[in-house]
């Protein structure tokens, strides 16, 4: 079986698991890119998310997680998302500090970032809401089916405002969709 999948993965010139990789793919969860980090370590970069080294370990970041990605040329400057709560079928989201990524072989990661991120935004719009506004985000997730409402506030927003707006969207997104 194992040499077929690197027949396979070879025919496709998808890259391998760096040795040592110390993350659990998912059945069916194929690697995209592979980035050589400039401390030690890796990016690498699935279908589902972009794994990411966390201390002695490595944790995925899924696609519909990732806020903002930045290329410079020599780094991988990412921002991720949290849940900060729910308001209905919709999630409030709230942005970790960015996070930098130093990279000596960066080989597809830039590219397989930005179409991965881009990709998974089906619709964004910023709405004007007591105290600053909110943006609204459709997003695909990686391996299921539908689109996740996520909403962003900007500071000073009032976070009840946001909450009721974002339950009354999704709220109207849910009886739009077709049965």
């Amino acid at each position: 079986m194992i040499v077929w999948q690197r027949l396979w993965r070879a025919l496709l010139r998808a890259p391998d698991l760096p040795e040592g990789f110390a993350g659990r793919l998912d059945p069916g969860e194929d690697v995209l890119a592979v980035g050589t980090l400039a401390r030690q370590g890796y990016l690498v970069l699935t279908q589902l998310g972009v794994w990411v080294p966390e201390g002695d370990d490595v944790r995925r970041i899924g696609w519909h997680w990732v806020s903002k990605a930045v290329w410079d040329r020599t780094a991988l400057l990412l921002t991720e998302a949290v849940s900060d709560g729910e308001a209905g079928d919709a999630v409030l989201l709230a942005d970790l500090p960015p996070r930098r990524f130093p990279l000596t072989e960066p080989g597809k990661v830039p590219e397989v970032v930005q179409a991965r991120v881009t990709g998974s935004i089906k619709s964004s719009q910023h709405r004007e809401l007591p105290g600053g506004g909110a943006w609204f985000v459709q997003r695909k997730v990686p391996g299921r089916d539908g689109v996740l409402l996520q909403v962003r506030p900007d500071p000073g927003t009032e976070r009840a405002a946001v909450a009721t707006v974002a339950s009354e969207v999704a709220a109207r997104l849910r009886q739009a969709r077709p049965s």
